[in-house]
């Protein structure tokens, strides 16, 4: 359907146009557009063919042409000349048509060999309804995609522009600015223009020369220098990040490696796992005495040999006067057995 719609209340359409094929079956219109009055709707259908309704009677079409593109093929575009009298048409069948709508059997003058590969190509008419003007498509490494001009009356062409190696999709001539505004399958949009006959537009951007940039912004920190700064109190020069991090390595306490957390008991003064707290800590450990007191003579003499061999605090002092070290021999406990039973050590 082709559907017209208020744009202060976008809840429900104003009125609806169905286009019709000539056994009265739906067809599919892929494009339309007003009059420059307003008066008249035009759309063109997948059917090849072009009808025009008065805006006020949706159901019968008002001007209609059944075989005006090839029938299977996409109208792409519909567009109105100024005067109201002309319609152009760009065919999804390499083809651009002009028609006169009082007599719209056949057209005016016809175009061909005009490759479109989308659905959405455009023609449009210059400000002085003299001249014709669309784009055309090509594949990819196949030459560049091109802007045809052609005389309204006698549809010679005037002039081709090579835009750029892709297809040429949209093109706007604007009236006011007459300027031409093209867009085109790579992405690129484009803006012709006439040095003379062009108003406003693009002309704004181009006469702009490049602003010089103040020698007061291009600072980036304003440094105070005095000439008789001591080296104390002059601002280090501003470094890379990465010599920064260079000289933080070397630095023994920016890279001093942080102690593991204590497992088991706690060692070197630190608490272990056993309690958050020291007195839970002592409180676990006052059972365990892991001291052997037994024989405090043992415990001693297992260090004598290694410290005669590697004398290190006091031996060295006394290396030429130290007599030879005598021990007590270890006496044998006294039987008790035979004691009187008062003389008895009591536990």
């Amino acid at each position: 359907t082709v559907r017209t719609w208020d744009v202060n209340n976008e809840k429900k359409h104003k009125s609806v146009f169905k286009p019709r094929s000539v056994q009265g079956k739906r067809v599919i219109p892929t494009t339309c557009t007003y009059s420059r009055d307003g008066k008249l709707i035009a759309a063109g259908c997948q059917d090849g063919s072009i009808q025009i309704w008065d805006r006020n009677m949706s159901v019968h079409t008002k001007f209609h042409c059944r075989q005006a593109h090839a029938s299977g093929t996409d109208t792409s575009c519909l567009t109105f000349s100024y005067d109201g009298t002309v319609l152009a048409s760009r065919g999804g069948d390499d083809t651009l048509k002009i028609w006169d709508i009082r007599q719209f059997k056949k057209p005016l003058n016809s175009a061909d060999g005009l490759p479109s590969f989308f659905p959405m190509t455009d023609c449009c008419f210059s400000p002085d309804d003299k001249i014709l003007v669309t784009g055309t498509s090509v594949k990819r490494g196949g030459g560049s995609g091109k802007l045809f001009f052609f005389y309204r009356d006698t549809f010679q062409k005037l002039y081709e522009i090579e835009v750029t190696d892709a297809s040429v999709v949209r093109c706007l001539w604007h009236p006011k600015l007459n300027q031409i505004m093209v867009g085109t399958g790579n992405g690129l949009a484009k803006v012709y223009y006439d040095p003379v006959k062009s108003q406003r537009g693009a002309k704004l951007c181009v006469v702009k020369t490049k602003r010089k940039e103040r020698q007061a912004e291009t600072l980036t920190q304003d440094y105070i220098i005095t000439p008789h700064a001591l080296p104390m109190f002059r601002e280090p020069r501003q470094r890379s990040t990465r010599k920064q991090l260079e000289k933080d390595r070397l630095d023994p306490m920016k890279s001093h490696k942080p102690e593991p957390p204590v497992a088991g008991a706690g060692r070197g003064g630190r608490v272990g796992t056993h309690g958050v707290t020291l007195s839970s800590y002592i409180v676990k450990n006052i059972a365990l005495d892991k001291t052997d007191d037994s024989n405090p003579r043992e415990a001693i003499l297992r260090h004598a040999k290694e410290a005669e061999e590697n004398p290190y605090w006091v031996a060295p002092a006394y290396a030429k006067t130290q007599p030879k070290t005598v021990f007590a021999e270890v006496e044998p406990e006294d039987d008790e057995t035979d004691k009187p039973e008062w003389k008895k050590r009591k536990i």
